[in-house]
């Protein structure tokens, strides 16, 4: 839960929105932030253990062979709860088209349970999940250059 200070509660809103407004979207690029960190965990897990797993001395050890293989998967995995929060704070605030949001997260559901269901895989379907994270870091990022922009806009208007 995000929470803001009575001191910043007092300003009024920047652009239309309100502190509290700004400090739950700042929440949830947090958490988007942490969501990239795990895909990017998880590709450095995927090179690294694959690298080791192709050693020869190691081609037998099941260890090895499981963390390359499932590591990847899950810690992309984490990352759906995550993105789907981010996906309800930018619906809800408007940060980008809902049309947008519907066919990122729509098209990764849609594949990885048909990945599941069909192809006894998940590969395809958690690399859709990939994009979503760094589309809504774009969004993110959008929203907060556009606030700063109405900011410099507001101080030169004053002075």
């Amino acid at each position: 839960m995000t929470t803001v200070s009575d001191q910043s509660l007092q300003k009024k809103s920047q652009h239309g929105f309100a502190p509290l407004a700004i400090a739950r979207i700042k929440g949830a690029q947090r958490a988007n932030q942490i969501a990239i960190y795990l895909i990017y965990a998880a590709i450095l897990a995927f090179v690294v253990f694959g690298t080791i797993a192709s050693i020869k001395a190691f081609h037998d050890n099941q260890l090895l062979y499981q963390l390359f293989y499932n590591l990847p998967y899950a810690l992309v995995a984490l990352t759906i709860p995550i993105t789907i929060y981010d996906a309800l704070v930018i619906y809800r605030y408007r940060l980008n088209q809902a049309s947008m949001i519907a066919m990122s997260i729509g098209v990764s559901t849609i594949i990885l349970i048909g990945g599941l269901l069909f192809a006894d895989t998940a590969w395809l379907g958690l690399s859709c999940w990939l994009g979503v994270a760094f589309l809504f870091k774009v969004s993110f990022k959008r929203f907060f250059n556009f606030l700063e922009v109405e900011k410099d806009t507001e101080i030169a208007e004053e002075a």
